[in-house]
């Protein structure tokens, strides 16, 4: 049942519960049904008197204790005023703190914004700094290869212009967005005029040179008649002291012979000195610079203009009534064409037979036509013996320079032809009849002049050997005996003497030379057995120059091989790789395509008379010696470290070399000398090393390597795996290297 409200008839106790209630809600629930119950008027006036009451009972009780507790009561007021004095004073002093944090803040803010800044600040110095460096480094480059120029370095410049594009200027262009995009930019751009200016300086220095030898050539050729004179002398002395010696002229091949002890550089003497220097540093920088063409052309323009100024300007060589005006221009003429034909076995890429024939046949022309027109009014018997002696002199002296054992011969003809021809007793030749002039025959005119000389002997000495000899045996003996001497201690060594040459052409020439004398040798044998007397005792006849010749022809040959290996030499030695390249290459190494361009020419033009076996025995050899040259370059004690740019570069000029040999006759053999080094850089690029460790997988794919090279190979694996600044590293890598020799 429901519970029954409560009623209140003495408020007392109710209000002493409402007013020590604890909490408000509380309150509100202990007077909520006191007021319900206290409706009635009568009783709402109880309640108030109730609260009336209560309240004056707590006013009583405040005032009682407020007379008995007043000094506490004050003591507390004064406490409580203190109390509040220190809490403003708290307060203050919390406020003064509050506003030295947020001014704190308020720095430290400021200070770590400062902070920032000079961080931002320092990372654009850091990297404007290394901007700078790297634009210091370009600039460094350009000046480098300036001073170059100022010091006539001018190979040196264009090789220093050549890494500043490859290492700084195609880089950075390649990335437009680079700091030194712009400076790269307009220094790539003016290459080609820093070029210019090598060309230019390389050309002013040949100029200069050239006009040396123009102004020395009188002198030149005043040197070269002054010989000739000597050569006469000497040839004259002996001629007195053996008439047999009579037979035989100035420049014919027996006083070449006697007169080899005596042998004279008209071009390098106490009285003379041609430096061809100038000529070659300018056709090495046009070879450089891809302008052989063009630097060919202006130097033929340069010497048809110093042909013209070498003619006199007057027409009358004989005003003065002497002969100084003539020999001063024979001197000039001669010294112009010696200078000519030097140039051109010096330089043929320069200067071709062509070009100074053309110039000579001018010169010629000129002199004849000078001199023609100046002997009309000559009627000096005295003057005009002078004349003779001096046109004489200069036929003489031109004689010699155009009498070269290192060219082939060239015959115009047809009664040249048919001299060469009955003299040499050509087998494989065509007869006069069906030969189609000019023509260039392989050997030099060395070699029919001294066949001439040997058969005009050989028959002088039996016509005056044919009576009163009771003894042919001694005869036949003494004539093959002293045609052996003569081919052996005169001709045979005179050619294996100048082997010593640093010209291949010139080599190339000697050993043609040298396997149509052996040619010759077989052929003499034959005629020394046809003409001997029918007394004489049979068999077959042997000379010793035979063998001789055709033993010397395998000394040739290595020669030839000896300076095509150091041309190879001279060229990889230029290869100048950087091992640790930031960028891959994108075209072959200039060393390589120089070097194929070598052997292209060589056997183009230097080479191409010898016989196939021998040009392919020589490439052989060169491709075989350029491959260990290649080889060995990783393995350089200052290779330190390989990075697979580095790598990259040596395999594309591997690819290079590779592609060049694939397109030359018989290149299945001539391949062959390039897979150690075709396997080798494969090796190297590698990306999984371990291989190479792996002998089953070695063998199929390194099977060329031979064992030596293993070692080599494991070697360089090391370099390309492990950094060898690593300390930790080194011991380990040094131990290795010391076990097969490498370092």
């Amino acid at each position: 049942m429901p519970r029954k409200p409560q009623t209140w008839d003495d408020y007392d106790s109710a209000v002493t519960q409402i007013i020590l209630a604890p909490s408000d809600s509380e309150f509100l629930d202990q007077l909520i049904p006191v007021l319900k119950d206290a409706t009635a008027s009568s009783r709402i006036g109880s309640l108030v008197q109730s609260l009336s009451r209560y309240a004056e009972e707590r006013e009583g009780d405040i005032e009682r204790i407020g007379l008995t507790k007043h000094e506490e009561f004050l003591s507390s007021v004064n406490q409580l005023q203190k109390v509040r004095e220190g809490t403003v004073a708290l307060t203050a002093e919390i406020l003064d703190l509050n506003q030295s944090i947020q001014a704190s803040t308020e720095k430290l803010a400021e200070q770590k914004q400062g902070l920032v800044d000079t961080r931002g600040v320092r990372q654009n110095i850091t990297d404007v700094s290394d901007a700078l460096e790297e634009s210091l480094k370009i600039l460094h480059a350009v000046n480098n290869a300036h001073d170059l120029i100022r010091k006539k370095k001018y190979y040196a410049a264009l090789k220093s212009l050549e890494d500043l594009q490859n290492e700084y200027l195609v880089p950075i262009i390649q990335n437009k967005f680079a700091t030194q995009y712009k400076l790269a930019d307009m220094i790539q751009k003016s290459i080609p005029a820093s070029q210019k200016a090598i060309s230019e300086a390389v050309m002013s220095d040949l100029n200069s040179w050239l006009f040396i030898v123009r102004e020395s050539s009188q002198f030149l050729g005043e040197v070269a008649f002054y010989h000739t004179e000597q050569r006469r002398a000497r040839q004259k002395e002996r001629m007195e002291g053996n008439e047999l010696l009579s037979r035989f002229k100035l420049n014919s091949a027996i006083e070449l012979v006697f007169d080899e002890d005596d042998e004279f550089d008209v071009l390098s003497n106490d009285e003379l000195q041609v430096d061809f220097t100038p000529l070659h540093e300018a056709l090495h920088i046009h070879e450089a610079l891809g302008q052989v063409d063009r630097f060919r052309v202006e130097y033929a323009a340069t010497r048809r203009q110093q042909k013209d100024l070498i003619l006199p300007s007057s027409e009358n060589l004989f005003a003065n009534n002497d002969n100084e005006g003539l020999k001063a221009l024979l001197e000039s003429v001669a010294g112009f064409a010696i200078i000519e034909k030097a140039t051109m076995q010096r330089a043929p890429l320069v200067r071709s037979t062509l070009d100074v024939d053309e110039l000579w046949d001018s010169m010629c022309q000129a002199v004849i036509r000078i001199t023609s027109r100046s002997l009309e009014g000559v009627n000096n018997e005295e003057l005009l013996k002078h004349i003779k002696e001096d046109i004489a002199l200069f036929i003489q002296t031109m004689e010699t320079v155009s009498t070269d054992d290192y060219m082939p011969m060239s015959i115009k003809t047809p009664s040249d032809y048919s001299q060469v021809y009955s003299a040499i007793l050509f087998d494989d030749e065509m007869s006069p009849e069906e030969v189609t002039l000019p023509i260039v025959l392989p050997f030099s005119k060395m070699y029919p002049h001294c066949c001439m000389h040997i058969r005009e002997y050989e028959q002088d000495f039996r016509k005056f050997t044919q009576e009163n000899f009771d003894r042919p045996n001694v005869v036949d003996e003494m004539l093959r005996k002293t045609l052996d001497e003569l081919l052996t201690d005169i001709v045979c060594k005179t050619l294996v003497e100048r082997l010593n040459s640093q010209y291949l052409g010139q080599i190339v020439q000697i050993l043609t030379n040298l396997e149509h004398f052996e040619a010759a040798c077989q052929k003499l044998e034959q005629l020394l057995i046809q003409g001997r007397s029918s007394t004489s005792a049979g068999g077959p006849v042997t000379l010793k120059a035979t063998e001789l010749f055709r033993n010397h022809k395998k000394t040739a040959e290595k020669r030839i091989f000896e300076l095509v290996n150091s041309k190879i030499d001279d060229l990889v030695d230029t290869s100048d790789y950087d091992w640790t390249a930031t960028t891959p290459p994108e075209e072959p190494s200039n060393y390589m395509v120089t070097l194929t361009r070598f052997l292209e020419n060589i056997m183009s033009s230097t080479l191409l008379g010898l016989p196939r076996e021998i040009k392919e025995l020589i490439y052989f050899d060169a491709l075989s010696h350029a491959s260990n040259k290649i080889l060995a370059l990783p393995l350089h004690p200052d290779v330190k470290k390989i990075n697979p740019n580095g790598v990259a570069a040596m395999a594309l000029d591997v690819k290079h070399l590779t592609d060049f040999v694939s397109k030359l006759e018989n290149a299945f053999m001539l391949e062959q000398n390039l897979d150690e080094l075709q396997q080798t850089a494969a090796l190297m690029q590698s990306e999984d090393h371990e291989e190479f460790y792996d002998i089953s997988i070695r063998n199929k794919k390194d099977g060329d390597i031979s064992r030596e090279d293993l070692f080599a190979n494991q070697w360089l694996l090391i370099r390309i795996t492990q950094t060898v600044e690593n300390p930790s590293r080194t011991a380990p890598l040094a131990n290795f290297g010391s076990r097969f020799g490498l370092r």
